[in-house]
């Protein structure tokens, strides 16, 4: 069908690449691209033998757009997948603006100096990418990403209205790590850092860091301690689901990681603030991140099971209604599959996801769109082939 630029090579991004691989009726052709060459490379070494799909590599720094723009002026993509950090989303928009090239996503932009997760830098492109004819997807992970697909598929096929949405992300894998982040550590601690807040009433709500606690009965899980957190989607899903009163988010995370974080931020290692240390600027957050467990590494030690998913509550044909879709995810299965803990792989099958929706022209509509404006119908298909089944409770434990 196509050819997609993957920027990115750490494990969201590996997961995405064998998930193209093993698509090779729609992804013909990839060019994986990132700072450090030989990781693409490699992953290139591995994957090759297996797939049909052409791969090339190439090396490219994600803050230099004029570097973006030559890398996609030479590979001539026809959907660019950015996979790198945060941090780079909008030079990387931009880039794809000059070049008039698709855009998909898995997290909002965040700015590297500041603890602000919002959308209103990235749907400021909204008129530019219209007038260009191109289409920026943005968030198309697991939260942000399937969760707004859930929602859309809800409201389509179970309510005329939806008043309330409790996105619920448990993690009960066991890494053997007194202290490790399934994902990026600087983004992971940053988020939960962060004070919460949940929309209510058509305004934002804000709870100090991890005040709210609640217990939860997992399917296939069991009872789990989970926190109030603000997430991205919170924002584009009160905009785009119609009837909304309450929208919250809820993230597990066990005890030995609560007291580990509040060690490191009783002595300032998860501030954003530069430092002098020994006439050098360092970010502390920074330099934790550096002597952490790598997150790809944790794949073969990870057990256990997540499960994310939204419980619903609204109108159907008048009458009170509450519907539960979720999927569960095994890390040890996502580990033999394609050599990673299932944090990674519950983000990058969607990521392959929102790439084949453009690439194949099943979603397309020029500017700038959260995942939930499209029709979920097509996405909920491919979960269920590529490795994410999701499952549907009419009754399920509601949160207090």
């Amino acid at each position: 069908m196509g050819k997609v630029l993957i920027i990115g090579c750490g494990g969201v991004a590996s997961v995405a690449i064998h998930k193209c691989c093993q698509n090779s009726a729609v992804f013909e052709e990839i060019c994986i691209a990132s700072r450090t060459k030989a990781k693409c490379d490699a992953l290139k070494e591995k994957l090759e033998p297996t797939t049909k799909t052409k791969i090339t590599t190439a090396e490219v720094d994600a803050n230099d757009v004029q570097a973006l723009i030559a890398l996609i002026e030479s590979v001539s993509p026809d959907v660019v997948l950015n996979l790198a950090l945060p941090y780079q989303d909008l030079t990387i928009m931009d880039a794809c603006l000059a070049t008039k090239t698709h855009y998909v996503d898995t997290a909002n932009y965040e700015p590297e100096d500041t603890a602000k997760f919002e959308y209103k830098w990235q749907w400021a492109y909204r008129e530019r990418f219209e007038k260009a004819g191109i289409t920026a997807l943005l968030g198309s992970g697991f939260d942000p990403g399937v969760t707004g697909v859930f929602s859309a598929y809800a409201l389509k096929h179970y309510f005329d209205e939806i008043h309330y949405i409790d996105i619920l992300d448990c993690n009960a894998g066991d890494h053997g790590y007194p202290f490790a982040t399934n994902f990026n550590p600087e983004i992971n601690i940053r988020e939960v850092s962060a004070k919460g807040s949940y929309w209510e009433n058509g305004h934002w709500v804000e709870t100090e860091p991890m005040e709210i606690k609640r217990v939860y009965n997992f399917p296939e899980i069991g009872e789990k301690d989970m926190y109030l957190l603000h997430h991205e989607e919170l924002e584009s899903l009160a905009l785009n689901i119609p009837g909304i009163k309450r929208i919250r988010f809820f993230m597990t995370f066990g005890q030995s990681y609560l007291t580990h974080l509040k060690c490191l931020e009783n002595v300032g290692m998860t501030s954003i603030e530069p430092i002098d240390f020994e006439g050098h600027k360092i970010v502390p957050l920074q330099f934790l991140k550096a002597v952490l467990p790598d997150p790809s590494s944790l794949g073969p030690r990870t057990k256990g099971k997540t499960n994310i998913g939204c419980i619903f509550q609204g109108k159907k044909d008048g009458q009170d209604r509450v519907h539960y879709i979720y999927n569960v995810c095994d890390h040890q299965e996502c580990y033999r599959e394609v050599g990673s803990q299932a944090v990674a792989y519950t983000t990058g099958v969607p990521a392959m996801i929102g790439a084949m929706m453009l690439l194949t022209g099943r979603w397309n509509t020029p500017g700038v769109h959260n995942i939930e404006e499209f029709d979920p119908d097509p996405f909920m298909e491919a979960l269920n082939r590529w490795g994410l089944p999701w499952k549907e409770s009419a009754a399920p434990d509601l949160v207090d």
